[in-house]
C-alpha cells in the first residue's frame, strides 16, 4: 500500500487514477511514499525517510527546495502544459484589455447607477464612449518570449487574431519547435524580439537565470509606448524598472496576473489575482497528469515530467524483478552496481542509465528476487542516494 499525503485540494479526478486498493490519500498521512502539491510551500522538513516523489500540479516549483530534495534523491515532478490552455485564454483577455477601453469603459457605466431614463442614459452613453475608443490587435506585432507550452499556443493565438508574431527562446526543445507555426518570426535574441513589439508577453519559468531579466538595461530596449504582459512568473519582472518605464513613458501599460505592492493601483498597470490556472478543467488535468506521472514512478520506476531527474521510462519485463536507484552523477557507480549483481549470479535482463547535471538514475530488471543485503550493499556504495525494490510482474 503507497501513502500519499495531500498539502492542498488536489482534484477528485486526479485522485482517482490512483486505485484505492493500493493507495492511501490523505492530508495527513505520516511518512508518505509521495506527496502531492499544488501552492503549500514545502521544506526540508517534509521529508521523511520514505519520501520517494513530490507531485506538483502544476508548472511551477517555486514552492518546492528542488535542490534539497535532489540531495536526498526525492524525485519532484510537475505538469508542465496541463494548465496551458487556461492561461493561453487569461493572456487573450491581457491582450483585449491592453488595447480597448474595456475597464474604464466599464467602471464609467457602473458610475451611471442613477441614471433612470433610458433616453437621457443612451445619450450619455454615447457622448461619452469616444473617451475609450481603442485599437484593435490586427496588425500589430506580438513579441512572445518562451516558446514551450504555453508561449506556442498564444503565438497561435496571436496569429488567427491576424497579428504578427515574433518569438525568442534560448532553450527551445526539439519537441516545441515542432509544435511551433512556421509563421512565428524566430528573433536571435531579447534585444531584436523587444524592439519589434508593440506587445511582448513572457512565457518563462522563474530561475536564476530569468529573475529579474526585465530590468532597466532590458526595458530600454523596448519600443516607446509599448504593452508588457506577465502571466508568467513575478519575479521575472524588476518592480522599481516597471514604475520608472511607467512614469517615462517607455511602456504603456504593464498587464499582470501577479499583484505587487507599490505596483496596485498605479496608472498603466491592471493586475489579476493570480488566475491563470484557475480553471476547473486546468486543475483537473494538472491533477490527472501528476497522479498518473507519481504512479507510474511508484509502481514501475519511470520519471516523466521531473524537474530535478532525467526522463527515464522502461517497460516492465515479465517475470523480472526490477532494482530502481539513483546517486550522484560521479564515476564507477553503475559499474559497482553491475559488479556486484556480477558476483552474486544475477543475470541483467533489461537496463537503462541516464544523468542530469549532478544526479543520475538507473532502472535494473534482473530474474531473481533482490535480497536484503543486496540493497545494503548497494546502498553503502559511496554516493548511491537511495535504492527501491520493485515486485516481480506478471505476464
Amino acid at each position: 500500500m503507497f501513502k500519499i499525503r495531500t498539502l492542498n485540494n488536489i482534484s477528485e479526478t486526479g485522485l482517482a487514477r490512483l486505485p484505492e486498493e493500493h493507495y492511501s490519500i490523505s492530508g495527513d498521512a505520516e511518512d508518505p511514499d509521495a506527496i502531492l502539491v499544488r501552492s503549500h510551500q514545502l521544506t526540508l522538513e517534509d521529508v521523511s525517510s520514505s519520501l520517494r516523489a513530490v507531485g506538483r500540479a502544476g508548472a511551477g516549483v517555486n514552492n518546492i527546495p528542488v535542490s534539497d530534495y535532489t540531495d536526498r534523491g526525492v524525485v519532484v515532478f510537475n505538469t508542465p502544459g496541463a494548465n496551458a490552455n487556461a492561461v493561453k485564454e487569461l493572456v487573450m483577455v491581457g491582450l483585449l484589455l491592453s488595447c480597448r477601453g474595456i475597464i474604464p469603459g466599464i467602471d464609467y457605466v457602473n458610475s451611471l447607477e442613477s441614471h433612470t431614463d433610458k433616453a437621457e442614459l443612451n445619450k450619455l452613453v454615447e457622448a461619452s464612449k469616444k473617451q475609450y475608443k481603442g485599437r484593435e490587435l490586427k496588425g500589430k506585432t506580438l513579441g512572445v518570449l518562451g516558446l514551450g507550452a504555453i508561449g506556442s499556443m498564444v503565438a497561435d493565438m496571436a496569429l488567427q487574431m491576424e497579428m504578427e508574431v515574433v518569438g525568442f527562446d534560448p532553450a527551445l526543445s526539439v519537441e516545441a519547435a515542432w509544435r511551433l507555426s512556421s509563421r512565428v518570426q524566430r528573433m536571435e535574441n531579447m534585444q531584436s524580439l523587444f524592439s519589434r513589439s508593440d506587445i511582448v508577453t513572457l512565457h518563462v519559468p522563474a530561475l536564476d537565470s530569468t529573475r529579474g531579466m526585465i530590468n532597466d538595461e532590458t526595458l530600454a530596449q523596448f519600443r516607446d509606448g509599448a504593452v508588457l504582459l506577465n502571466f508568467s512568473r513575478e519575479e521575472i519582472v524588476d518592480k522599481d524598472a516597471i514604475i520608472a518605464a511607467l512614469d517615462s513613458g517607455k511602456i504603456s501599460q504593464y498587464i499582470s496576473d501577479f499583484p505587487t505592492p507599490g505596483l496596485i493601483g498605479k496608472p498603466g498597470v491592471v493586475s489579476t489575482p493570480h488566475l491563470g490556472a484557475s480553471t476547473e478543467e486546468a486543475e483537473e488535468n494538472c491533477a490527472v497528469m501528476v497522479a498518473d506521472q507519481v504512479r507510474d514512478f511508484l509502481e514501475n520506476g519511470n520519471i516523466k515530467n521531473s524537474v530535478n531527474f532525467p526522463a527515464l521510462s522502461l517497460e516492465r519485463t515479465e517475470g523480472c524483478f526490477r532494482i530502481a536507484l539513483a546517486n550522484r552523477n560521479v564515476p564507477r557507480i553503475l559499474g559497482n552496481v553491475l559488479s556486484i549483481l556480477a558476483d552474486r549470479n544475477l543475470n541483467v535482463v533489461d537496463m537503462l542509465n541516464k544523468s542530469r547535471e549532478d544526479v543520475a538514475y538507473n532502472i535494473i530488471d534482473i530474474e531473481t528476487v533482490p535480497s536484503d543485503d543486496l540493497v545494503d550493499e548497494i546502498l553503502n556504495i559511496e554516493g548511491v542516494l537511495n535504492v527501491r525494490i520493485f515486485d516481480e510482474i506478471e505476464g
